[in-house]
């Protein structure tokens, strides 16, 4: 083995370790799920070059079967594979990777409908395409894990089972003219909200759905596939990076209603904060480690924070704990979301940032320490587009602030490399 192999196999290994412990103290509040569901941590299967990030500079081998022009989308598949990065793949997935991926393969298949006349492959075609893109990806860094991370399947680049596929027959269906002055310019803080261009889109779709010949018992699947089919018709109308900042913008509405965290069972808290907080020392210290094990799951953005505070108050109400324990206990919107120190995203699309000497980063939302709403228990949740609490979608030049992992990763490599150098000379 060479001394550059021990090297990295050394770094691997007290990189791990000290990731592993970090992670043992609140094993006792760990998700009572199945593994396969299970919210995965931090742990770098690879060990990267101490300040160069790991790139496989293999190329890659493609089928030769596929009649994808991957070479006409260099800037968006470049994109994808710093979004999707080996390392940082399942933490951006929710947020970055996946939705920039599924923005990528609907543009690669709109433009392609424009030689084609078609806006599907068939399921031979779609084998091949999707395991060129793969190779294409990793060979620029990205993970080799993107088709289970993002739920990723050959069937994404037919048509399923939606009727239409022919452009000619799609546009003599659809009145384009309206889906495009409805999502020619879509503001997407606005959007969310007012749905001018979803609607448009859903409109589109289900009319195209009534081409079918045979009915389908729940609807509702062939109108979803099929508005992928508008996605890509859409796709052949922008310009890439409008399409990309369209389709974006569209999935960042349906990612900053829900809560992507996994949350474990409650005993601890329910045993330490209730009794009218008669023990709020003993409370604050279960509610610490409790979000503690929240932190290791995903980054989330201010928006996803703001529904994990909502859905996690209303959990705690349900044990009749009716203090308002977020402000006793001082626990903040960041805290729901990876890094010890606190990692929001912005609620608008973003992508990672990758520097040839740092690596890849991303921006974290750090404008307020905003206090994380204790929910008012005699009203419904309240809908993205009326939150409790005003959060800026985009954060301030000032106050933004490289992703925390890049760093973080940097300043381990330089604190344990003269020990593991030693190591090596010894």
């Amino acid at each position: 083995m060479t001394r550059r192999a021990e090297f990295e196999m050394c770094l691997f290994v007290v990189l791990q370790s000290m990731f592993l412990f970090s992670l043992c103290s609140s094993q006792e509040f760990l998700p009572e799920i199945s593994p396969d569901t299970s919210p995965q941590p931090f742990l770098p299967f690879i060990a990267p070059s101490p300040m160069v990030p790991y790139i496989n500079s293999t190329m890659p081998k493609l089928s030769g079967l596929c009649s994808l022009n991957f070479t006409a989308s260099e800037s968006l598949i470049q994109t994808t594979s710093h979004n999707c990065w080996t390392v940082f793949a399942p933490l951006l997935a929710n947020v970055m990777c996946c939705p920039q991926l599924d923005a990528s393969l609907t543009i690669i298949l709109g433009k392609a409908s424009e030689e084609t006349g078609l806006l599907a492959l068939n399921r031979t075609q779609s084998k091949h395409c999707l395991l060129d893109l793969e190779q294409i990806l990793v060979g620029k860094g990205a993970s080799s894990q993107l088709g289970r991370i993002c739920s990723i399947h050959s069937s994404n680049l037919t048509a399923s089972s939606c009727p239409v596929i022919n452009v000619d027959e799609f546009e003599s269906t659809v009145d384009t003219s309206k889906l495009l002055l409805a999502c020619e310019k879509v503001d997407p803080v606005k959007e969310c909200c007012e749905q001018t261009c979803q609607n448009a889109i859903l409109d589109a779709a289900t009319n195209i759905t009534m081409k079918a010949s045979e009915p389908l018992t729940d609807n509702s699947e062939r109108i979803n596939d099929c508005k992928n089919i508008v996605n890509r018709w859409l796709a052949t109308k922008l310009d890439s990076s409008r399409a990309k900042e369209t389709l974006r913008g569209l999935a960042n509405c349906k990612i900053n209603r829900v809560c992507p965290l996994v949350f474990p069972h409650m005993r601890h808290i329910g045993g330490n904060c209730s009794n009218e907080l008669s023990n709020q020392t003993g409370c604050c210290r279960a509610m610490e480690s409790y979000v503690s094990h929240l932190q290791k799951q995903t980054l989330i953005t201010n928006l996803q924070a703001l529904d994990c505070a909502t859905s996690l108050g209303t959990k705690l109400q349900k044990l009749n704990i009716t203090k308002n324990i977020f402000s006793v206990c001082h626990i903040s919107l960041k805290d729901f979301s990876l890094q010890e120190s606190g990692c929001l995203l912005p609620s608008l699309p973003s992508d990672a940032i990758f520097d040839k000497d740092s690596g890849i980063s991303f921006t974290c939302d750090l404008n307020d320490n905003i206090p994380a709403p204790w929910p008012d228990s005699s009203q419904s949740s309240a809908s993205t587009c009326k939150k409790p609490v005003r959060i800026p979608a985009l954060p301030a030049a000032a106050s933004s602030q490289p992703g925390l992992y890049n760093e973080e990763v940097k300043r381990l490599v330089i604190l344990f490399l003269s020990m593991v150098l030693v190591m090596l000379l010894s």
